[in-house]
Parts: structure tokens; C-alpha cells; sequence
């Protein structure tokens, strides 16, 4: 009985080592690891995004931008500021001397002109004594008119007459006498007429000064 028993528990055991190596069972085994790797390769596939197609992201997912990149952006912004500086200032410096420009060049061609009709004084001297003598008729008359016209048209303006209160400023005297006719400094007779120019005094006139008693 003793080798009866041992005969059928070595039996089992072969009957054990034969499930374990059953070839149906193994190739079983085989096809359920293919499919379980198909369907695992197929889902990385579907995760992974098709050639072609755009990926979107979130405003949120973007960084932000590195401190050295602010620090860059903070130069440049004081960069642009001292240029803007430099800019503001070359330009009035610019427009400063543009109107010293115009002023010194107007200032030059009032001095030029100045200088023509003080040398054409004599003349217009000349030609009021002809009027006061009644000697302006004909054609010196005409001409007389002209020039005249054509100085006044440049500025020159005359001043100078009887009764004119006294300005030291603006007249010269080459007499004095007193009256009870005045009650201030009074110009009661002109020799020779002054001018001026805009503001600027070209001659002096020469008048008699009669002061109150």
C-alpha cells in the first residue's frame, strides 16, 4: 500500500506540473498580454496631439517674465527718458537762438537804414526851408513829395514844433528867454526839425526855449 501511495502522490504531482505547463494555457496567457499592450499603445497614441494640429495654452500657464528682464525694461524706460530731456532742450536752445537770430538781424537792418536817412537829413532840411521861403513849386515839389514819402514809408518820422513843451530827451535849446505866455518850458521856436526812427531818436531838434516868468 505504502508504494501504491506513493505512486498515486506522484501521480498528483505530475498531474500539477502538466496544468502549469499546458501549452493551451500558455499561449492563452501570450494573447491577453498582446491585447493588453495593444490597447495600452493605443491609448498613449490617442493622448499623444495628431502632427498638424495647434496646441493651446492657458494665458495663466504663461511665467512671468524674469527680473533681469524688468531691470532691462527699467534702463531702457530711463534711457528714453534722459534722450526726451536732451531733445526738450536742444530744441529751445534751437528756437532761443533762432529769435536772437531774427532780433540781431533786425536790430542790424534798423541800424543800416538809420544810417541812409540820417545821411539824407540834410536834404529834408533843405527842403523845409524851401517850403517856409515858398520855393517848393514845380517839379522839385513833386520830387520833394516822392522823397519824402519814400522816408516816412521807412520809418523816419519828424517832431518838432511850435509850442511842443520842452523835452530835454528830444530837443536841443540854442536859446532861452522867458515869457508870461507859458506856464512850463515851451518850445515857441524850431530851427531845425529832429527825427526818429521807430523808437530810436536819429536827430535832435533844435528849438528856442521860452520858461514862465
Amino acid at each position: 500500500m505504502d508504494g501504491e501511495n506513493d505512486g498515486q502522490a506522484t501521480e498528483r504531482v505530475v498531474i500539477r506540473d502538466r496544468r502549469k505547463i499546458d501549452p493551451k494555457a500558455e499561449a492563452k496567457a501570450k494573447g491577453s498580454a498582446e491585447v493588453k499592450e495593444k490597447v495600452a499603445g493605443g491609448a498613449h497614441r490617442a493622448a499623444e496631439p495628431e502632427e498638424g494640429t495647434e496646441t493651446v495654452v492657458e494665458a495663466d500657464a504663461v511665467e512671468p517674465p524674469a527680473p533681469a528682464l524688468g531691470a532691462e525694461l527699467e534702463a531702457l524706460r530711463n534711457e528714453l527718458d534722459e534722450r526726451t530731456h536732451d531733445l526738450q532742450r536742444v530744441t529751445a536752445e534751437y528756437a532761443n537762438y533762432r529769435k536772437r537770430v531774427d532780433r540781431d538781424r533786425s536790430a542790424a537792418a534798423e541800424l543800416t537804414t538809420g544810417a541812409v536817412l540820417t545821411a539824407l537829413l540834410p536834404v529834408l532840411d533843405d527842403i523845409d526851408r524851401a517850403r517856409e521861403h515858398g520855393d517848393l513849386v514845380g517839379p522839385f515839389a513833386s520830387v520833394a513829395e516822392q522823397l519824402t514819402a519814400v522816408t516816412g514809408k521807412l520809418g523816419l518820422t519828424p517832431f518838432g514844433e511850435k509850442g511842443d513843451p520842452f523835452d530835454p530827451n528830444r530837443h536841443e535849446a540854442v536859446a532861452h528867454l522867458t515869457s508870461a505866455d507859458v506856464t512850463e518850458a515851451t518850445c515857441v521856436e524850431v530851427m531845425r526839425r529832429g527825427y526818429t526812427l521807430g523808437e530810436r531818436l536819429l536827430r535832435a531838434a533844435l528849438v528856442a526855449v521860452a520858461d514862465p516868468e
